[in-house]
């Protein structure tokens, strides 16, 4: 799956790199001879949804584009505890340099895709997509909405300038969601769909009555989310939302809405245990 938005990618690996290095890795300049050379393997501490083998191939080779970085894994595989991802040889100092900021950025996808495809798992049989949201780590929104799309979900919109999502502070300051949505009808192109946030079946059948394309469910119960399904009888896409990865995702989706949208897919996530292990060259 091809990684979107590439040159935000590369100043996301170029920042991380500078964040890291500073003026010069002191650790390893003062301990490791400069002709050093070394082979290292990343090696799966536990069972994941790998995500960014690319990605930390880049770093490796923004530092020192002779390092020999061979993957024996792909964006997507399920990785088991002990396997070999990748092996790196080169120069030891080089390679220490580049180390902790591919395995940060190859330990937070793929925790981001782990818990994606346990969600995707969960719904598994119905019509339900599970959607992420803007609620990512500042900087890395392309990385994890990536990660993402690897673990099976699909990605909400990437900016503010991506789709109109009316929530319900516009609806506060328009006056309604008739107005706000009204307003936005008279500015927007053609091409832009508009979403509401909703909270009750009131606010439904206002949005419904002004044309909205999606409507969010925000914080309802299943039995309020089902009903919400049969008065919206297809007129417009239904998305669930709000604490959603407290809830039984399974029962959620047999309501029959067609979007879940998880913040924690990216917000609150653990990193997966990846590990470099060196070895002196002979």
């Amino acid at each position: 799956m091809q990684l979107l938005y590439n040159t935000q990618v590369d100043k996301i690996i170029k920042l991380a790199l500078e964040e890291d290095i500073g003026s010069g890795d002191i650790t390893t300049l003062s301990t490791i001879p400069e002709s050093t050379s070394a082979h290292g393997r990343f090696i799966a501490k536990e069972d994941t949804v790998l995500c960014g083998i690319d990605i930390a191939k880049k770093v490796f080779h923004l530092i020192d584009p002779t390092v020999e970085f061979t993957t024996h894994k792909n964006d997507g595989d399920r990785v088991k505890k002990g396997e070999i991802i990748a092996e790196v040889e080169g120069n030891a100092r080089n390679m220490l340099t580049a180390e902790r900021t591919a395995l940060n950025i190859m330990q937070r996808l793929s925790g981001v895709a782990t818990r994606t495809a346990q969600c995707v798992e969960m719904v598994k049989g119905t019509k339900a997509k599970i959607a992420d949201t803007r609620k990512t780590t500042p900087g890395m929104r392309a990385l994890e909405k990536y990660a993402v799309r690897i673990g099976g979900g699909t990605n909400h919109r990437y900016n503010l300038a991506d789709g109109v999502l009316i929530k319900d502070n516009h609806i506060a300051a328009a006056g309604s969601i008739t107005n706000a949505v009204k307003n936005a009808r008279s500015t927007i192109p053609h091409t832009l769909k508009i979403e509401v946030e909703v909270e009750t079946f009131e606010q439904l059948k206002e949005a419904l009555d002004a044309g909205a394309d999606i409507i969010m469910l925000d914080n309802m119960t299943n039995e309020q989310m089902a009903e919400c399904v049969k008065i919206t009888n297809g007129r417009a896409l239904l998305e669930a939302s709000g604490n959603m990865a407290q809830r039984n995702l399974y029962d959620v989706a047999n309501t029959g809405v067609d979007i879940i949208s998880i913040g924690a897919l990216t917000h609150t996530i653990v990193a997966a245990d990846i590990s470099l292990k060196f070895s002196l060259n002979n």
